[in-house]
């Protein structure tokens, strides 16, 4: 009698292990399948199959806007073949990598079903083209495009295709740059002029001007300060924004996708040393009417330029330690912008 008990209670014992084998199976089953999901949906923000574009006039307008975000300064820069609208030589693709296709790299797939979309540098709401003309007006120091002309029509013709050929959602990892563990103490720019040496300069140069193409038409490492770099109020001249893009990306041949190279840390002290105006020169704005944030409890929080609703100074809103500025507006209840 005892025996069987024995064997009773060890049948039982298998039974209840093959139970929590096949849990944790089904379970690692799903998270293979999650994890299969979430990197195909990442491949598909890089696996835009330019085969695929449609035929006749609209596939025209398509693939020039897709040049025109590879070669923006041929097309329409300062001795652009089909107009002068952008101020210097750079390319968009300089920040939105690969044409807007790169994950983590100001990803461009959704733009077209997230426009209009309120913006609260401008305290409005924004229609897609007037996004696409802050681009040209800021970093690219220029004037706008007409809304009905070529080059605008294309450029919405291509992120359409970019939109219609994806299938992402809001979440989708790679859409929004990668986000930075934000320190207690201020980003240095002293160290970060350090780390800018070791791993930046041999592309951008000592002094920061980048390195201009065989041609002249464009550069092959675009500037990073300087008076023909991006002027203040443009997103890269956020040093939370900024440091967010370099985990990401830079440096180009040592960062892999989603796998960065340097830490958030370093990250944080080279865009503090690239952004420090006290050290670099940069355009400035073409008009002093212009206002970023006019409602100011909507500033993000690494927008330097005053006035503020809280008790911060201008050097710690533009380097940090920013976890007090965040509990300061979620103490009044507002989440604050990063």
């Amino acid at each position: 009698m005892k025996k069987k008990y024995q064997y009773i209670a060890l049948l039982m014992l298998l039974v209840a292990l093959a139970s929590v084998a096949q849990l944790v199976s089904c379970s690692g089953s799903k998270a293979e399948e999650a994890n299969k999901a979430d990197s195909a949906a990442v491949n598909n923000l890089v696996a835009v199959d330019t085969s695929k574009m449609p035929g006749g006039k609209y596939g025209d307008a398509v693939r020039y806007g897709r040049e025109l975000m590879l070669h923006t300064a041929y097309y329409i820069g300062p001795e652009g073949i089909n107009g002068h609208y952008t101020g210097n030589k750079m390319n968009c693709t300089n920040c939105h990598r690969d044409a807007g296709t790169r994950p983590y790299a100001f990803n461009l797939i959704r733009s077209f079903r997230d426009y209009p979309q309120y913006r609260a540098r401008e305290g409005r709401i924004l229609s897609l083209a007037e996004r696409i003309n802050n681009c040209v007006m800021r970093p690219n120091l220029g004037k706008p495009l007409p809304l009905d002309g070529k080059e605008m029509i294309s450029i919405m013709a291509y992120l359409k295709f970019l939109s219609d050929s994806s299938n992402v959602s809001k979440t989708t990892k790679g859409l929004k740059n990668m986000e930075v563990e934000l320190p207690n103490v201020a980003a240095s720019s002293d160290r970060g002029e350090v780390l800018y040496a070791q791993n930046c300069e041999r592309c951008h140069a000592k002094n920061g001007e980048g390195k201009m193409r065989f041609d002249k038409v464009t550069y092959e490492y675009p500037p990073v300060w300087g008076l023909l770099a991006y002027r203040p109020g443009s997103s890269m001249h956020r040093v939370v924004k900024l440091a967010q893009w370099l985990k990401g990306n830079m440096p180009y041949d040592k960062t892999a996708e989603g796998k960065p190279f340097l830490t958030d840390a370093e990250a944080l002290d080279i865009a503090a040393f690239v952004n420090d105006d006290k050290k670099h020169k940069r355009p400035l704005p073409k008009t002093t009417k212009e206002v970023d944030y006019p409602h100011y409890e909507e500033k993000a929080i690494d927008y330097d330029k005053g006035p503020f609703k809280d008790p911060f100074s201008e050097e710690q809103h533009k380097y940090g330690p920013y976890k007090p500025i965040i509990d300061y507006w979620e103490g009044q209840g507002i989440t604050p912008a990063i």
